[in-house]
């Protein structure tokens, strides 16, 4: 339910436009692709709903951005997996 809300609050949205305007912080993107991945977790209809929320936000390119630009960080590497 709350991750529900979050997203129906324009969350995932919010998330994807923070890391694309800090793609230079790892810290950013390392808890950007956590709370991406967080709000994404699911295989029911809401679920794969919030899924393509983000996928027509930009949540996958901006997540490759962030493991392109942050290779040598386990976090980023971790979370953006």
């Amino acid at each position: 339910a709350r991750k529900q809300r979050a997203a129906a609050a324009g969350a995932i949205e919010s998330v994807v436009a923070a890391m694309q305007a800090h793609l230079q912080e790892a810290g950013m993107q390392e808890m950007g692709c956590w709370a991406l991945a967080n709000m994404c977790f699911g295989t029911d209809a809401a679920g794969l709903a919030r899924k393509q929320r983000a996928a027509d936000a930009g949540g996958i390119e901006v997540a490759v951005a962030a493991l392109q630009a942050h290779s040598q960080d386990a976090g980023v590497q971790q979370f953006g997996c």
